[in-house]
């Protein structure tokens, strides 16, 4: 029987499922409530009611019919809505979740599903040693993802048993209860220069000195390893199990699964213990620095590694064969145990540089004047070749001097008529620039595609050697993002080109034949399976090792990261694909979006047919009855889109996402403006 009291107060009941964890069942516990209770007055209750002694501090309630928790403790039933018929759960927030990595490995590790996704995931990167968390995220696998093609063998019944890295840490530290159910990390998000390094530079290997640092990290010495060296390669047999994107539609599949950054894992419907993608997401790696970066190199290299070899990202046969080259040289270095000591720094501190440098002019000595000459942009001008495809026309190339000034190129008929008025003048920011390379025959071409009013012009360049197309090739990419010559990142860049050139250049003349015998591993595991298709074994095997040679004396981690930039200077690199419907089109289109460009492909031909760069971007924005993104650039250009692949929310995110990554800057002292992101990515729903 109620008494008056009860009724006068006017409470009701409210039922609250326990998800105790040393209970297989759920229990549900009834409450007597009013709507003036404040939440966290409920849980007080609820705790007196249970009569358990343990640490409750890590659970809170999940309201399943909104989903969502009511995290807001001060807050009242009455202003965030619960009523008598409100299933309300009390379970912990941090819960056990399974994370396949780049490198295939999994590892199972206690995660918030109440924090949102984009702090969930800067929780798991410091938990793994993982830099700069920002450029990762989860993505739910597609139903296709974890399915083989085809079974080949029906009566191999063996279950296959996944070798899982467990880094849960232990209840207890010190014999008090655990809050945080995520361990302390080993080292900070960010560090400054006075930073002790955590990792060998050259090898990778953890320094000495840190490894006291891991004693109250879930990552001992061994799992370190596991998470920075290389695993061994697939066998072939395995890799054409492998799901593999076969048009750019499939690839636009795998996309769709990337979670919201802006809600938590239990509001996006992820279940205890399930298995998801820890990959990178936004292809702009800020600051890769080998002395405290050894695990987010190597997952780096292992993401770019599967791209290569399930055909995620094309490349030609040539290219091929150097990743080829490079995955057997790391797997050697990654499999022998007596990997070199060195201990020379191969990184100059940017101090001690700057330092040296001032000294030197004090001294009235000379110094590398490249980056202070800023006020004088210089040029480039040689005879190149040019051609304009038409149709029903062969490719003939005809020569012009060419003229490369600031953003742009104009060419005339010859030297001479050079101060006067060009055949043409080529405006090169916001074109897309793709290689056109064959080294064995000689062959060093640019295309261009630039944007006009109605699509793309598109203009192929033939170089005459190596150093004249890592010249010319440098300045059009710098061109295509708005930046000229002058720009630090112009030698760098020609350095880059000519040190991936050199890596193709076939060594006809060393005999590789006697080395045969000495590649221990399947030369089908280093190469994508069309490509081993179309080769015998020994074959691939002698180009394989051929292509070796120029790579054989590199170390470690150098071999990774030269790896990671032949990956960068892929055409395709960086562009995530989705399926949308442009408006007032009335076929199907790929949108790619990059760090710095939107591109309209057609979705049947995978040619470009428009490019939008983000420097050009006035305002983006969601209308969310409907869908639709819209966008609106300089000189009046808007486009809109619906996302038929994707929810619009994922592409929305990816751009508002590439913004706020270009915001960073080198300030070693920097903190990341969470805000700053969910303003740029979140949309107002």
């Amino acid at each position: 029987m109620l008494s008056s009291s009860d009724f006068a107060s006017a409470s009701w009941e409210l039922v609250v499922r326990v998800d105790h964890p040393n209970e297989e069942e759920q229990k549900d516990i009834t409450l007597r409530v009013s709507g003036d209770l404040h939440v966290g007055g409920v849980m007080l209750k609820l705790v007196e009611q249970i009569n358990i002694s343990q640490d409750w501090s890590d659970f809170a309630l999940w309201w399943e019919q909104k989903r969502c928790w009511l995290l807001k403790t001060h807050w009242t039933l009455d202003k965030y809505g619960v009523q008598a018929d409100a299933k309300l759960l009390f379970t912990p927030q941090h819960k056990m979740l399974r994370l396949r990595l780049p490198n295939v490995k999994t590892v199972r590790l206690r995660v918030s599903f109440s924090a949102v996704v984009f702090k969930a995931v800067s929780d798991i990167c410091r938990a793994l040693n993982i830099r700069r968390s920002e450029e990762l995220s989860l993505l739910k696998p597609s139903s296709d993802y974890f399915k083989k093609k085809k079974k080949k063998d029906k009566n191999n019944k063996e279950p296959i048993i996944e070798d899982i890295l467990n880094l849960e840490c232990s209840p207890t530290i010190s014999g008090s209860p655990v809050r945080a159910p995520l361990c302390p990390a080993v080292s900070p998000g960010l560090y400054s220069k006075t930073m002790t390094p955590t990792y060998d530079p050259v090898n990778g290997t953890p320094a000495s000195s840190t490894m006291t640092w891991f004693s109250d990290s879930p990552l001992t010495e061994q799992n370190c390893s596991i998470l920075a060296f290389s695993q061994p390669p697939q066998s072939p047999e395995a890799l054409a199990d492998m799901y593999q994107p076969r048009s750019l539609v499939d690839k636009a599949k795998l996309n769709a699964g990337w979670l919201d950054s802006s809600r938590s894992l239990m509001e996006q419907g992820i279940q205890e213990d399930e298995q998801l993608l820890l990959r990178f997401k936004y292809y702009t790696f800020f600051d890769l620095n080998p002395k405290y970066d050894a695990v987010r190199i190597n997952q780096l290299y292992e993401q770019a590694r599967w791209a290569i070899l399930l055909e995620e990202i094309d490349c030609t046969e040539e290219e091929m064969l150097i990743f080829a080259a490079l995955q057997y040289h790391i797997s050697k270095l990654s499999l022998s145990a007596e990997i070199q000591d060195f201990t020379n720094e191969s990184e100059v501190d940017e101090v001690e540089a700057a330092l040296s440098n001032l000294e030197v002019t004090l001294e009235g000595g000379k110094v590398d004047s490249a980056l202070e000459d800023i006020t004088d942009i210089p040029k480039l001008a040689d005879n190149l070749k040019l051609f304009r495809p038409k149709k029903l026309v062969l490719k003939a190339f005809k020569q012009y001097w060419f003229v490369f000034k600031d953003t742009s190129i104009a060419y005339f008929k010859n030297k001479e008529l050079e101060q006067g008025e060009p055949v043409e003048k080529l405006n090169l920011r916001g074109c897309e620039v793709v290689p056109d390379v064959n080294v064995a025959g000689r062959k060093f071409g640019i295309k261009l595609l630039i944007p006009v009013a109605d699509g793309m012009n598109e203009v192929y360049l033939r170089c005459d050697h190596e150093n004249q197309y890592a010249q010319w090739m440098a300045a059009c990419i710098l061109a295509s993002k708005g930046k000229t010559m002058a720009d630090s990142s112009y030698q760098p860049e020609v350095l880059n080109i000519l040190s991936f050139l050199r890596m193709k250049n076939r060594n006809l003349a060393s005999p590789v034949a006697s080395n045969l015998e000495n590649m221990d591993v399947n030369p089908e595991c280093f190469v994508s399976p069309r490509c081993a298709k179309k080769h015998k074994s020994k074959q691939l095997a002698a180009r394989i090792l051929e292509a070796h040679q120029n790579v054989a004396q590199m170390p470690l981690v150098e071999a990774k990261l030269r790896f990671i930039q032949a990956w960068q200077s892929l055409p395709e690199f960086g562009l995530t694909y989705y399926l949308v419907r442009f408006k007032g089109s009335k076929k199907d289109d790929i949108l790619g979006v990059s760090y710095n460009r939107l591109i309209k492909i057609d979705a049947a031909t995978g040619i470009p047919i428009t490019t939008w760069r983000f420097t050009n971007m006035k305002q983006w924005n969601v209308n969310w009855e409907i869908r639709q993104v819209a966008i609106e650039f300089d000189q009046n250009v808007s486009i809109a889109f619906t996302c038929l692949s994707a929810d619009c929310k994922i592409v929305h995110e990816y751009i508002g996402g590439y913004i706020f990554l270009s915001t960073r800057s080198k300030d070693q002292n920097e903190t990341l403006d969470e805000d700053l992101f969910h303003k740029l990515t979140g949309g107002q729903e």
